[in-house]
């Protein structure tokens, strides 16, 4: 006989479960003893949130599910906005929450919720344990779910007395899974559409940004030289520091990637996502766009494609790239006067010396102090709009930031997960004062795991996008103004390193410094969003907006 949570334990080893995340409470106290015994790290965190964004983020970078745990009632909900984060972001994550005894209790409902109706409409799958025996299958049943396309998140409670009950149950072996693929006459239909536009474009979307499929769009795109462009959460899928790139649609309408999506005739469409706002507006008879993608797409009123090669992607791509060659009438002129002038627009802000910093500065110093596999780890702000645009990633999942949920709060622990999976290259939180402090508690964190990481603090003492929309929508300006402790003080006093820029000047230098040390270090910028409108939706060269 094998007890519950022993089992439970050796069926997440199977699953190739190397860290358990989270904040443990009584319920869960068998289930931490069977840890303790295996080969399971139990990586504690100061809040269960965290726990959730790291395990997260070690899902998107892995594609193996991360797995986090809480107690019951209160520790559950904390779960929440981790549980949407995953789901959202298409994030293979497993929850594990515990739970009185369900056979009998003498507590009344004391700390006791629907656990499972709360996760229903946030999760792929949410199952309470009711017998010991049934554990193999749960688990196994829960890690195909959470790593089936669309990944997402899965939640098990495990409740106290099945945990601690015994059974003859033995963990389930291995199963080979194979993905559909598209049939033959659509690839054909396809690469007809494709090879008969005269300005084809290349679209990647979060679900593009995938391992198994990155090679073969980068075979696709060098074959074919088609310029492409990205969503915020498809950067890094192609080099971007390729003439072929053309920027990322950060923004929703009119910026400079818009004017090329608006001059195409028909958009290859790799890896859309709803969650994600639209990259481009569809309207009846302007172009053909072709949507590959694991599932078929969900239509509505500003995406209806007009032909859907449903099925493996990386099977796809790899099918239209034996299908296609570069033809002669395919006309790219325009793309690339839209391109050189993104580029000249992102150097001129660039190079704004004025102090608070102005983010298209901060921008560039990252740029330029970072290798191509260094990782940038992005909470939400009105900075990530700069970064998307702006910034050129190498590599898929470099440049972290979450354009789904979009919550507050995931930067730095998004960064420890990032450390956690490569201890190799650099890693560098950017967080607003904002977020920051809705996690900063997980400094502590950071620094007992003895990481090295840098956090960049932008401080505005505001929640600053909701004020520069304010100011943009032509409201009053009211409400948003925070105070902020010290930072390099905060820092010092989790055991971490604190720094101040005074001059924009001195930011590289110091960023420099830090990145060759070991150790946690936190750097508080002052920054200025004040002309980021005017920036961001009112400087597009004329030679960017016309087709000829």
């Amino acid at each position: 006989m094998t007890k519950a949570s022993d089992l439970f334990v050796a069926a997440l080893e199977a699953e190739g479960v190397r860290e358990v995340f989270g904040v443990p409470g009584e319920e869960n106290l068998d289930l931490i003893e069977s840890l303790r015994t295996s080969s399971i790290r139990l990586v504690l965190t100061r809040h269960e949130q965290a726990a959730g964004f790291i395990a997260a983020t070690l899902g998107r970078l892995t594609g193996k599910p991360g797995v986090c745990l809480s107690t019951l009632g209160p520790g559950a909900t904390n779960l929440v906005t981790a549980a949407a984060h995953a789901q959202l972001g298409a994030m293979p994550m497993v929850m594990i929450t515990g739970q009185k005894p369900v056979r009998s209790s003498e507590q009344g409902r004391f700390q006791i919720i629907d656990t499972i109706a709360m996760f229903e409409p946030l999760t792929k799958f949410t199952r309470q344990l009711v017998s010991a025996d049934g554990i193999p299958a749960a688990v196994r049943e829960a890690f195909n779910r959470a790593r089936d396309e669309r990944p997402g998140a899965v939640h098990l409670e495990l409740p106290e007395d099945i945990a601690a009950d015994t059974t003859d149950a033995v963990v389930l072996p291995i199963a080979r899974t194979c993905r559909p693929v598209a049939d033959d006459a659509t690839i054909a239909a396809a690469a007809q559409a494709i090879g008969d536009a005269r300005h084809p474009l290349l679209m990647l979307g979060a679900g593009a940004n995938r391992k198994r499929i990155c090679d073969a769009l980068c075979r696709f795109a060098e074959h074919l030289q088609i310029p492409f462009f990205t969503t915020q959460m498809g950067k890094g899928v192609l080099d971007e520091d390729s003439p072929l790139w053309l920027g990322c649609a950060a923004l929703s309408k009119d910026d400079f990637v818009h004017r090329a999506i608006d001059a195409a005739d028909c958009i290859i469409n790799v890896g859309h996502d709803v969650v994600e706002k639209p990259p481009f507006l569809m309207r009846e008879g302007r172009r053909t766009v072709i949507h590959v993608n694991y599932d078929r797409a969900e239509v509505d009123a500003v995406y209806f494609p007009q032909l859907e090669v449903v099925g493996d992607v990386g099977d796809a791509i790899t099918r239209l790239t034996a299908a296609l060659q570069p033809q002669s009438h395919w006309n790219f002129e325009f793309f690339h006067r839209v391109r050189d002038a993104r580029r000249e627009h992102a150097d001129a802000c660039a190079a704004d010396e004025r102090f608070p910093m102005r983010i298209p500065a901060i921008v560039a110093g990252l740029q330029s102090l970072l290798g191509p596999r260094d990782r940038l780890c992005l909470d939400n702000g009105l900075y990530k709009l700069w970064f998307a645009r702006d910034f050129r990633c190498r590599h898929p999942n470099t440049l972290l930031l979450d354009n789904a949920l979009a919550t507050m709060g995931a930067g730095l622990p998004a960064a420890i997960a990032a450390r956690l999976h490569d201890a190799v290259h650099k890693v560098v939180a950017v967080c607003g004062d904002g977020g920051f402090m809705m996690n900063a508690q997980e400094l502590e964190t950071a620094v007992r795991l003895r990481q090295d990481l840098v956090v960049l603090v932008l401080r505005d003492d505001a929640y600053g996008m909701i004020k520069w929309k304010q100011a943009h929508d032509g409201f009053p300006l009211h409400g948003m103004d925070t105070g902020n402790p010290d930072f390099v003080r905060l820092a010092e006093c989790h055991g971490a390193h604190g720094h101040r820029v005074t001059s924009s000047e001195a930011f590289q230098p110091l960023l420099r410094q830090v990145l060759e040390q070991t150790g946690v270090h936190v750097i508080e910028v002052p920054i200025d969003y004040s002309d980021d409108d005017h920036l961001l939706n009112h400087a597009i060269p004329a030679r960017a907006r016309t087709v000829q």
